[in-house]
């Protein structure tokens, strides 16, 4: 394992948090993003992809969720990843608990920069989320880790020996299948995506997934996902 800060390691942003965390503030939920931005996410995918996640984090309907819940607030970090060697954290952790904290949010997506790389790791992904997650300055109730791509581990470490791995430490794994008719970098999927997220990358207590048919869709299936997981619902397993 790295020694380095995950800041330092991972290349973040230099952008401020919204809310500076006091030792230990708790939040109803951690939630680690974790982006593919591999090759075959072109720029155009990339800029509807960013753009899902902004809209999404400030739709109202998330925000009141985020407001429902027993604190009032999550923490979120933002994750990009490709191949087995590259992994950063784009936004670090970040407390979400007002209308104004989630635009600042997606203002720091917005300014931050962005970079396409070979290969997919979804396994490197997961890794380096749960390092996010075990340095997060705040405690929260539930972790989960919130997997989105458009393709099939062809890098580093089996997924579902990572899965497993991350499972065992009470985190939840999410995912977010982009059905892409698009030719991939490196092999396609033996199946369906999402099934191969359903057997091979989401797994916790209420794990599920939510499939965005192609990248126009992927802002709505965004919002449903994150109204899912801060609310603590369960959610679809297939599709």
């Amino acid at each position: 394992m790295r020694r380095r800060s995950l800041l330092a390691a991972g290349g973040a942003a230099m952008l401020p948090a919204t809310h500076p965390a006091r030792a230990e503030e708790s939040v109803d939920l951690l939630l680690v993003l974790a982006v593919d931005v591999s090759r075959s996410i072109d720029d155009d995918e990339a800029r509807l992809q960013r753009e899902g996640y902004r809209n999404a984090m400030t739709d109202p309907r998330v925000v009141e969720a985020i407001r429902g819940g027993m604190t009032g607030a999550i923490a979120v970090a933002y994750v990009e990843w490709a191949g087995s060697d590259y992994q950063r954290l784009v936004i670090p952790w970040t407390h979400i608990g007002s209308q104004a904290e989630a635009a600042a949010w997606a203002t720091a997506l917005e300014q931050a920069p962005r970079v396409a790389l070979s290969w997919t790791s979804i396994s490197g992904g997961l890794d380096f989320s749960m390092r996010t997650l075990m340095e997060s300055p705040y405690e929260g109730t539930r972790r989960v880790i919130d997997v989105s791509g458009d393709g099939v581990n062809n890098s580093g470490q089996p997924v579902e020996a990572v899965r497993d791995r991350v499972v065992a430490q009470g985190v939840t794994i999410n995912g977010l299948p982009i059905i892409n008719d698009r030719p991939t970098f490196g092999r396609p999927s033996p199946i369906p995506l999402d099934a191969y997220y359903r057997d091979s990358v989401i797994g916790g207590d209420g794990a599920f997934l939510i499939a965005a048919e192609d990248f126009e869709a992927f802002g709505n299936a965004v919002r449903r996902k994150l109204v899912r997981e801060i609310a603590g619902l369960p959610g679809p397993v297939f599709g």
